[in-house]
């Protein structure tokens, strides 16, 4: 049975198990090698845990533009499958590779460019600015292989190969756990050799997904005559994309201010803890982000087919399975709170402020699954403007504002309060939006 005959009739309890595994498994492993990336330049010292999260902006706005591609392309590509319009899907692939790599070398010329005053906007301090930079100008060198690796293993998944997608994503991650100690402590590169490992898994994974997009056994195939870019592909690519890379560059903007908070009331220590949470909060939020990989296919096809019951059902089971998953991670974090920081580093002062910070900043991580799988819904069926309004809703209508209010009131605890405030406020209107959106599902504007 093809893979579109899947999509169309299997169960869908099994279907979502068989799509969105192989992704959970990939992003575990993806988050696994962030936190043995993290941990290993914890080991540097405190102040290099304080680079890592002074480089993040700029990192967070390279990922934001390859899932611009990536997401975008990929949701759009499942719903002309679904429409039985292959030849249109394989433009759509050609038409993503070609914009993948314009928009990464753009931003790597630019970060390069500007890369020392940024670090300073961002929180940079005399002690810190050295570590940042050494981090940041290698891995925008390798910036055209983050976009293509990233960006694709995406599409790999909406095209209905998920398991393929999973091993190269596996394949990039060993990679790079490998080489951080090699690189980090054999060779004596420090940070620097934490981002060369990094650029080097990323070249792996690219290589591997142009060649299952070119040569394996995909249901799409790369054409030299698709390279052309087309003007409306570019904008469908795009009006889709924007919803996942406005989400980054809110949580870039987040980034940045928040630094400047922890910076102004806590000091680079303050950051390290910071950079520290986010390490442990993202690795039980990729198995949510794998999920909705796994889930975008089976919503986008079904969907474009008019089977509506199969994508409430879809939608319903990915609701179920993500508040499991970000309730195991508030469990975690509530009560494993300091061993968790431990992993990354062993200063006293920074396992303080990381613990109190920790519990505070991710006590409503229960409803974020909710949050997350719902907004990413709209981005599934094509529905930008509400996609990119969810996406922004936490990040910047409601936490950039509590993130510059909070800490006039409450200092460094301010900063932590901001998020679960701004936690719950984007699940209650998400969860507004959902219900009226299921009333209508049956009267589908595309």
């Amino acid at each position: 049975m093809s893979n579109n005959e899947l999509l169309r009739t299997e169960k869908i309890g099994k279907l979502l198990f068989k799509f969105s595994l192989p992704a959970i498994v990939g992003m575990l492993v993806n988050a696994l090698y962030n936190v043995v990336d993290r941990m290993y330049i914890g080991w540097l010292g405190p102040l290099a845990m304080t680079g890592i999260g002074l480089s993040l902006p700029i990192m967070t706005l390279l990922m934001g533009l390859s899932m611009l591609v990536g997401i975008g392309s990929g949701s759009r590509i499942s719903i002309r499958l679904g429409q039985n319009r292959k030849d249109d899907a394989e433009h759509i692939l050609g038409n993503a590779v070609v914009l993948l790599i314009l928009i990464m070398a753009g931003a790597m010329i630019l970060g390069l460019t500007f890369k020392t005053p940024l670090l300073y906007l961002f929180g940079a301090s005399e002690a810190t600015i050295g570590f940042a930079d050494e981090y940041l100008t290698v891995i925008l060198i390798g910036a055209i292989f983050q976009g293509l690796g990233f960006g694709l293993t995406g599409v790999m998944r909406s095209e209905g190969s998920p398991k393929n997608a999973m091993y190269t994503m596996l394949i990039g991650a060993i990679t790079n756990i490998v080489l951080d100690p090699v690189f980090i402590f054999a060779f004596h590169l420090g940070i620097r050799g934490a981002a060369i490992a990094t650029i080097i898994s990323q070249f792996v994974t690219t290589c591997l997904v142009l060649y299952h997009f070119r040569y394996g056994k995909s249901n799409l195939k790369l054409h030299r005559k698709n390279f052309k870019l087309d003007k409306n592909i570019i904008i469908s690519i795009l009006s889709i994309g924007m919803s996942p890379f406005f989400m980054q560059v809110a949580a870039s903007i987040v980034t940045v201010v928040s630094n400047n908070a922890l910076k102004a009331n806590g000091g680079d220590i303050a950051i390290g803890a910071m950079t520290v949470i986010n390490a442990i909060a993202i690795f039980f939020l990729m198995p949510i982000f794998g999920l909705n990989q796994g889930t975008q296919p089976i919503v986008g096809y079904n969907y474009g087919a008019k089977q509506f019951d199969r994508v409430k059902k879809a939608l319903k089971l990915a609701i179920i399975a993500g508040t499991c998953f970000s309730t195991t991670g508030f469990l975690m974090t509530q009560f494993l709170t300091v061993p968790l920081i431990k992993i990354f580093n062993s200063d006293p002062e920074l396992i303080a402020v990381a613990t109190k910070g920790m519990r505070i900043f991710l006590v409503m991580l229960p409803v974020i699954g909710f949050q997350i799988i719902s907004a990413n819904y709209f981005q599934a069926v094509g529905k930008a403007p509400k996609a990119i309004f969810l996406s922004l809703l936490r990040q910047v209508i409601v936490l950039i504002p509590l993130l510059i209010i909070l800490p006039q009131i409450y200092s460094l605890d301010g900063v932590w309060y901001a998020g679960p405030v701004a936690d719950f406020s984007a699940s209650l209107v998400t969860g507004i939006f959902l219900f009226n959106e299921m009333r209508h599902l049956d009267e589908p504007q595309v």
